[in-house]
């Protein structure tokens, strides 16, 4: 068995995730190794990290918990790392040799865990001899990790209990966490059934001819979500992370009733093609003009153009309720387009999840 003590912790990746995880493992108080492939780019990652808004760091003076480090010069220190979190691109290829890499370096109780969005658990580990097999598992934060609450645990029959159970207990009781046990299935719980409601929410707003900024006033707040909505959430995330999380439930899922919603519409795919991918290349479904001006696309020609946020009455009804519940209620009886996309979105949405039991889960969170 080993040790519960888990006092240094290596984040390998130093991009929007990586880094994040590392700048929220220091909130908790934890010295953390940040790697990347070249001292320059982990450099310019985790000085990226240090700007990111909202704040990374609860405190900047907790990014001198971070020693920044690359894989030529530095990977026998991660002899001295009890937990070690993999954070770089959704690539299996890429994620498996960094495997092998990294492997003759870990101390012998370490715990490999890796931040993928939706790659098997089985496939990541296929090539991993069984001492580490059973100390390997996905540990899945949401961006931004200091903010999300929710993280997806997916693990073997074979886990390493005590490892498990000391990962959770960091996970919840060190940085806030909410978890979530999830089976091995493409895009776990969250992404399956989160793009799919995102997905149908794409399709819906193209066949009602709505806005973005619209959109994502109906899907924010309004019915107890982030006020980022479904548009500024993918910017949030990246539209490169949220087309590999839809291709991989299309490409996978192959029994799945609602299979063709995750194919990805033609305007994702110039902005793919047009490298608009959020938030990290500066534009996606919102593009910043200047300080305290920023346009939104058109979906049909993929210009960008003010903003321009319609008044519902069926908005302006349900506000009335503080009741969530209550509001949401009334918005889908609501005789407006307001009304009609809640209903449309949510209750496609809900059925979805119902029939996703047990396949994905056995327990309903």
């Amino acid at each position: 068995m080993m040790s519960n003590k888990i006092n240094k912790v290596a984040v390998l990746g130093t991009g929007v995730m990586g880094g994040q995880i590392a700048a929220h493992l220091t909130n908790a108080n934890y010295e953390v190794y940040a790697f990347d492939m070249d001292q320059e780019t982990a450099d310019k990652g985790m000085k990226a990290t240090s700007e990111i808004k909202p704040a990374a760091y609860y405190n900047k003076k907790s990014a001198d918990k971070v020693t920044v480090m690359n894989y030529n010069e530095h990977l026998e220190k991660l002899s001295d790392c009890d937990w070690v979190v993999e954070a770089i691109s959704e690539r299996i290829d890429w994620k498996k040799d960094l495997y092998a890499k990294i492997t003759p370096h870990l101390s012998d109780s370490a715990i490999l865990t890796s931040n993928t969005s939706g790659i098997a658990l089985s496939e990541l580990s296929e090539d991993m001899d069984e001492g580490l097999k059973s100390r390997f598992f996905i540990t899945h934060f949401f961006n931004p990790p200091r903010y999300m609450k929710l993280v997806e645990l997916i693990y073997p029959d074979s886990v390493d209990k005590e490892a498990l159970s000391t990962i959770e207990k960091i996970l919840e009781d060190d940085l806030g966490k909410g978890v979530v046990h999830a089976k091995d299935t493409p895009n776990f719980i969250a992404n399956r059934i989160g793009v799919f409601g995102m997905m149908h929410v794409l399709s819906v707003a193209t066949e009602m001819k709505l806005s973005v900024e619209d959109i994502d006033f109906f899907t924010g707040t309004l019915i107890g979500r982030p006020k980022s909505g479904t548009f500024r959430t993918a910017d949030i995330v990246g539209l490169d992370t949220m087309g590999f999380v839809a291709k991989t439930a299309y490409d996978k899922c192959t029994e799945d009733e609602s299979r063709d919603t995750f194919v990805l519409p033609g305007y994702i795919d110039k902005m793919l093609e047009n490298k608009w991918l959020g938030q990290k290349s500066g534009q996606g479904f919102y593009k910043k003009i200047e300080k305290g001006l920023i346009h939104s696309i058109d979906l049909d020609t993929l210009e960008y153009t003010p903003q321009n946020k319609k008044k519902y009455s069926g908005v302006r009804i349900a506000k009335e309720y503080t009741n969530l519940e209550d509001r949401i209620r009334s918005l889908c009886y609501s005789n407006d387009p307001a009304g009609e996309f809640t209903w449309k979105s949510i209750s496609k949405t809900l059925v979805y999840s119902a029939n996703r039991i047990p396949e994905i889960s056995d327990n309903i969170y």
